[in-house]
């Protein structure tokens, strides 16, 4: 990950006299993120994802209608299809919160925001705070847009629906908010490993890799531990269609952010002992 745009604000206000405070902190960041050209390359995939795969699901599920079963067309789940980007969507704002932190190790740029802002803390509060405000309006726009292009679609054989509908204005939310989370968690993770293809390696490691070693164990151990790994706890606020074996969507979503705080606390103290 390179950098373009060396963050001079908080040393400007240093140099003046001024306090080096959150706000002041905060402009920075919102500079260093949108001066990386990986920053729009990845927002843009994360924001096509979610906005144009579910769309994409319903074309493809309306194209072969004649071909579905009684059942299917029965069974046949709207809102999860027209939201079924939040998967590729996360993954693309889960490599992109890595690199934000660890990017800054690779170049050295580390050492300027820590010189800025001694007190450390302030730094990793105002990457989050950027990063999950980013994250959270386009996720919820593009959320929006893939559900109202889904349901556009799904009209053509009337199994659209409003949303009013149960779970639909919840799983649009909770698509965005999932996502949003999983880049905070990333976040610390990058500030914990210092390394991007470590920090990647282990949240692929945790999300996608973890769940399949644990289909091995029998299934009355491994029905036990899926509801607790932090994919399928945090992912049921996301769909509308839920799995009798999981927390609810609203309690899984607060055992994730139970998870991401715990990182977060342990990425804050190693940043505070350890040398740039």
């Amino acid at each position: 990950m390179s950098a373009t745009t060396v963050p001079t604000l908080p040393v400007r206000a240093d140099r003046s006299g001024e306090r080096v405070t959150l706000p002041r902190l905060i402009r920075s960041e919102w500079t260093k993120l949108w001066s990386l050209r990986s920053t729009r390359w990845s927002l843009f995939l994360a924001f096509l994802s979610q906005a144009g795969l579910g769309p994409l699901i319903a074309l493809i599920e309306m194209s072969r209608w004649s071909h579905l079963s009684l059942q299917d067309r029965l069974t046949i789940n709207p809102i999860d299809h027209s939201l079924g980007g939040w998967h590729l969507a996360q993954l693309a704002i889960a490599i992109l919160a890595v690199m934000t932190m660890t990017g800054e190790y690779h170049t050295g740029m580390i050492r300027s925001s820590l010189l800025a802002a001694p007190k450390r803390l302030p730094v990793l509060w105002a990457k989050l705070i950027v990063f999950c405000s980013v994250t959270l309006v386009l996720m919820l726009i593009a959320a929006f847009i893939g559900f109202l292009g889904g349901q556009a679609i799904f009209t053509e054989h009337g199994v659209n629906v409003a949303l009013s509908a149960p779970h639909a204005l919840r799983t649009i939310v909770g698509a965005a908010l999932f996502t949003t989370m999983t880049g905070a968690l990333c976040i610390a993770l990058g500030t914990i490993v210092r390394r991007t293809a470590g920090g990647i390696a282990l949240f692929v490691g945790v999300f996608f890799v973890l769940p399949g070693l644990i289909e091995i164990l029998p299934s009355a151990t491994a029905d036990g531990i899926h509801p607790y790994l932090p994919n399928n706890a945090g992912g049921g606020i996301a769909q509308a269609l839920q799995d009798q074996h999981m927390f609810s969507p609203w309690g899984g979503f607060l055992l994730f952010c139970g998870y991401t705080l715990v990182v977060i606390l342990i990425a804050a103290r190693l940043l505070l002992k350890r040398d740039a």
